[in-house]
């Protein structure tokens, strides 16, 4: 996302990130390559030394540096460390997290990136809000199913697979109907983690450990940062919230529990969304209307087992404009 998508406080506000901008640190992007340097290094050597470490301790590593990896892969899609997207792709197409092309990810979270359509079923298709015509033609145990999905704990168990399967699906219908472009995505996907495979077998890791011991919790630990990270406003600048987590959590997510900020100001690297915000934590509290969470363990508490209202989308006139 370029600047033209930048929506600024103030021209003090546009004035002071472009000075950042010019400055070593944005213009080397140090802090992204240092990422992915400490990424891949950790991720492949715990596969290579897992046998000394253990398994038990391999296995907590690698759930680490995947769920980061994941978190990398959204800072290469919003146009870091380089100004060149095929580049950045190149260090985002490993399939590490094993589930989801790149490619798929991209285009599926720039469409995300659509102001006026945050949240809104079929427009966004990043949202967990339904229409009322969808919501209406589920079954009874379809909505129990998403009424579990919508609690913290069933974010966590449930939704990983939920979107395996819809991945999965968009896959099967790719294949079927012919789609020659995401045909090769996904051709290209399932080479890489068929050699990905082979490596582990090779260095004795079981890939259906990995894939149930490590890449289903890395997704879960991801579920954590979407948990209520949008809702629905009528103001666009009121659907992200601003979570005001802990370190661990602010280096896992690469910051974007800065979420508000992040959506008004795509451009800005990772490193530099805490600064912003502290340096506007007001303005930004008041532009998002209070959409405010003092970190991840406030939403688990209220959350555990209660389900957030997350399913029709009060938009009635939007979503009969699409039917």
């Amino acid at each position: 996302m370029g600047k033209r998508s930048s929506l600024y406080l103030h021209p003090q506000q546009r004035d002071h990130i472009h000075h950042l901008a010019s400055g070593f640190l944005w213009r080397t992007e140090l802090p992204t390559w240092l990422l992915i340097v400490t990424i891949y290094g950790g991720w492949f050597s715990t596969l290579v030394f897992w046998q000394v470490l253990g398994l038990l301790p391999a296995t907590l590593l690698l759930i680490g540096f995947t769920a980061w990896y994941m978190s990398l892969q959204h800072e290469l899609i919003h146009g870091h460390p380089t100004r060149f997207a095929w580049l950045n792709q190149l260090f985002g197409t490993l399939p590490l997290a094993v589930w989801y092309p790149y490619g798929l990810y991209r285009d599926s979270h720039l469409a995300h990136h659509r102001h006026d359509h945050l949240t809104i079923p079929v427009d966004d298709p990043e949202s967990y809000y339904f229409t009322q015509a969808s919501w209406a033609r589920l079954s009874p145990w379809q909505k129990r199913v998403i009424h579990a999905r919508n609690t913290f704990t069933g974010r966590l168990l449930l939704a990983p697979l939920l979107d395996i399967l819809q991945t999965l699906g968009s896959a099967v219908v790719a294949f079927r109907h012919l789609q020659l472009r995401a045909m090769v995505m996904w051709l290209v996907h399932m080479a890489l983690l068929a050699l990905l495979f082979t490596w582990m077998m090779h260095n004795g890791f079981s890939p259906l450990w990995f894939v149930l011991a490590v890449s289903y919790p890395a997704l879960a630990l991801t579920k954590v940062r979407s948990f209520l990270e949008h809702r629905a406003a009528d103001d666009p600048l009121a659907r992200s919230v601003i979570n005001e987590a802990g370190l661990f959590w602010r280096m896992l997510f690469l910051n974007l529990n800065y979420h508000s900020i992040h959506h008004d100001l795509p451009g800005v690297p990772w490193y530099g969304l805490k600064t912003i915000y502290l340096q506007n934590q007001q303005a930004y509290r008041e532009r998002n209307q209070g959409f405010l969470v003092r970190g991840y363990g406030e939403w688990m508490r209220r959350f555990w087992k209660t389900s957030v209202d997350v399913t029709v989308h009060p938009w009635r006139q939007h979503e009969e404009s699409h039917e």
